[in-house]
């Protein structure tokens, strides 16, 4: 069976990017840079929404004609996935999809994953697209939920808020790391409950 991973990068208090920041908010250094590039290779199928869709390849045609203000890492990760084999949930786009590699599904996202975890052999992981991972942890779909937090607080700039709409989980870590310039690995096994132990939820 194909094993699900819901991955993100955050700030500290659990925002997913911010008015003014560039992309890994500044922070990326050659340790995270190469762990990066080990995790390409492991040919996971990306999962995302439309919205996602749109954005990333926009960004990803960009970087590969030479534009937009990218470094030359992020170039190189925009363009690479180009290669990589995406699923796209949308009711709304239509096919074929112009991004190399991207299927589109416009039925109900968490059947169609249900499906794809039992007929998958790789691993799964979704990209950005937060109300799709929200959704597949809430059906009890995700075995791995990992987060890279950078050591900022963006209270003031900072937007899309991962954790609002969710479910209690409870956590169970399984892997942790320290990068450069103080990124925090944290990987768990996520378990939805009902709310705090031996009473109502509030």
């Amino acid at each position: 069976m194909g094993e699900l991973m819901v991955d993100l990068i955050v700030t500290l208090d659990g925002c997913a990017s911010g008015e003014g920041w560039p992309g890994w908010w500044g922070l990326e250094g050659p340790e995270y840079l190469a762990w990066l590039q080990q995790e390409a290779e492991k040919n996971y199928t990306f999962l995302l929404g439309a919205n996602t869709y749109r954005l990333m390849s926009g960004m990803s045609q960009e970087a590969s004609a030479g534009g937009g203000e990218f470094s030359a890492d992020e170039g190189a990760a925009l363009t690479g996935l180009a290669a990589v084999p995406k699923v796209v949930f949308s009711a709304t786009l239509k096919a074929p999809l112009e991004w190399p590699n991207s299927e589109l599904v416009a039925g109900d996202a968490v059947e169609a994953v249900r499906d794809m975890k039992r007929t998958v052999s790789g691993p799964l992981s979704t990209m950005g697209s937060l109300s799709l991972g929200r959704s597949l942890l809430t059906a009890g779909l995700v075995d791995r939920f990992r987060l890279v937090v950078f050591p900022l607080i963006t209270g003031r700039t900072g937007s899309e808020r991962i954790y609002d709409g969710y479910p209690d989980v409870a956590l169970e870590m399984v892997e942790s790391r320290t990068f450069d310039r103080g990124l925090q690995l944290l990987e768990y096994i996520p378990r939805v409950i009902d709310g705090p132990p031996g009473g109502q939820a509030l």
